[in-house]
């Protein structure tokens, strides 16, 4: 037991951290990482050195690819902002239509995931929420819904980033890993719309005359996530299907009369956007959709070219240890930089500007940097010293053949502690993988009790301490009480969901 205490003691330290003290994530990290180095030299018998360099490949993966891709697609968005281009794309959703279930779906639902799938860390949450409170809408409500509808997309988060790393811990496929996490999204995403439409209209009655804009939003999303995933990877399989929702919500919105004048919102004229402006301001995100395709496996010349920039080392010194590769080029982090600069150019923003918005976005992004790098070193000192396995065995000896029924949970757990699900992936992905070794579960089943670790984060996103301050803070009602309504409503989707997605993984790991 003394064992189990210690390898446990880091994932105790940020629950009562992050959840207890309400610390934050940049100040309880680095302490868990410290705890880690404590328990695995005294209690695991991992030599120094050994620690050191587990510690110095968890910082290498989280500066590159992990905090590269978080820093350019933040940097996107924000220069976006810089340019007035988001205003640009917020009157044009706005003018889909003046019936605000409509406009929950298209922006908490579709605009939402595009930024989930391109930024990621809390903006799809606040922009959408406070675009919505903006227009009218109860703000506690726009919180809501935007928790909601980042159910889908977050298991992806920014270009795959989450799942990218998953397949990367336990050395598998990333395009299997992200199918199997599209198929058990898949039943609960089709609710998501319906759910969203009846918590911002007060009930299920809001549902009437919008089940058919609902079911094309939902069917849309998740069809295409699980095409993208199945046939390309995780990389832009978010993204891809926010732009189909948003298309197939306008084509429903177009095709039948949803309106209903006790759902109408009254706002103000907006002065119409020309064909020019709608295409300089969606230039950086096609750019970057465009030639993340022409990079990826779908066009083998080019990607093989560029993947024979790389580099490898051996970084850690222990037994298990495999070179780590620094791909130069091939990665998303560089590929959005790229498309960002030249999209900055061709709308004739200045050099000066462009590196001054990058620089205030590296600064505004340090406390993340500090938390990813810690997190990220904390797993990989668990993982190579025994801790993870350790809590790996005694979980299955607690739960047997039925531990497949739980893995969401504990997914749902780390999504709680972090409020991330790339930070979930890397502190819980080994334990997942360790336990269904230790089930005797095959080669498939591995991968789709370790895709549970990412569909639980999502659950777990719903009741998240952090996702629900990003809301609060964005929308300006920050310590009103309206902290604790939103746990409270968040709870009533988080506990169906999660049994739900426990019995999706049970029987659905004995089909494979």
């Amino acid at each position: 037991m003394t064992l189990l205490f210690f390898a446990i003691l880091p994932i105790l330290w940020l629950i009562v951290a992050l959840s207890g003290l309400k610390m934050a994530a940049w100040k309880a990290c680095p302490v868990a990482l410290l705890l880690s180095l404590f328990a695995s030299v005294i209690y695991f018998g991992m030599p120094f050195d050994y620690m050191a360099s587990a510690v110095l490949e968890g910082t290498a993966l989280a500066c590159w690819p992990i905090l590269l891709i978080i820093t350019a697609t933040i940097y996107t968005y924000h220069l976006s902002v810089h340019t007035g281009g988001m205003e640009i794309i917020k009157a044009m959703l706005n003018s889909v239509s003046s019936d605000y279930r409509v406009l929950i779906l298209l922006i908490a639902f579709g605009f939402g995931g595009f930024l989930e799938g391109m930024a990621g860390f809390g903006t799809a949450v606040a922009i959408p929420a406070s675009m919505l409170a903006g227009m009218g809408i109860n703000p506690v409500s726009a919180v809501a819904v935007c928790l909601v509808a980042n159910f889908v997309p977050s298991a992806y988060g920014s270009i795959g980033i989450p799942l990218v790393t998953l397949s990367g811990i336990m050395g598998t496929d990333s395009a299997q890993l992200a199918t199997y996490v599209a198929l058990q999204i898949c039943i609960l995403g089709l609710f998501c719309p319906f759910l969203m439409v009846a918590i911002a209209g007060g009930g299920l009655q809001a549902i009437k005359g919008m089940v058919s804009v609902c079911a094309a939003a939902g069917v849309s999303y998740v069809l295409a996530q699980l095409g993208v995933s199945y046939f390309l990877g995780p990389e832009l399989a978010g993204v891809a299907g926010a732009i189909c929702t948003m298309g197939a919500i306008i084509g429903a919105v177009r095709l039948f009369s949803v309106e209903n004048e006790a759902y109408v919102l009254q706002r103000a004229e907006m002065p119409p956007v020309t064909k020019k402006q709608a295409i300089l301001a969606w230039l950086p995100f096609v750019l970057i959709f465009v030639l993340l395709l022409l990079t990826s496996k779908l066009v083998p010349t080019i990607y093989d070219s560029i993947s024979q920039i790389r580099t490898s080392v051996l970084i850690y010194k222990g037994e298990g240890g495999s070179p780590y590769t620094f791909h130069w080029i091939a990665t998303p982090g560089m590929v959005i930089f790229f498309a960002t600069f030249v999209s900055g150019l061709i709308k004739k923003t200045s050099v000066a500007d462009m590196v001054q918005v990058l620089g205030k976005t590296v600064l505004s992004l340090r406390p993340t940097f500090i938390t990813i790098i810690s997190i990220i070193a904390t797993a990989k000192v668990m993982g190579y010293s025994g801790m993870t396995t350790t809590i790996a065995d005694n979980t299955v000896a607690a739960t047997g053949l039925m531990y497949p029924a739980i893995a969401a949970f504990i997914g749902s757990v780390g999504g709680f502690i972090t409020g991330s699900a790339t930070s979930t992936c890397i502190l819980l992905g080994k334990l997942q993988m360790d336990a269904a070794v230790a089930i005797g579960a095959p080669q498939d089943a591995q991968i789709w009790i370790a895709a549970a670790n990412a569909t639980g984060a999502c659950a777990g996103k719903l009741i998240a301490p952090q996702s629900i301050a990003i809301g609060v803070a964005a929308i300006g009602v920050a310590g009103r009480g309206s902290e604790s309504r939103l746990l409270a409503l968040s709870m009533k989707v988080y506990l169906p969901f999660i049994i739900l997605l426990g019995l999706l993984v049970y029987f659905g790991g004995a089909l494979l």
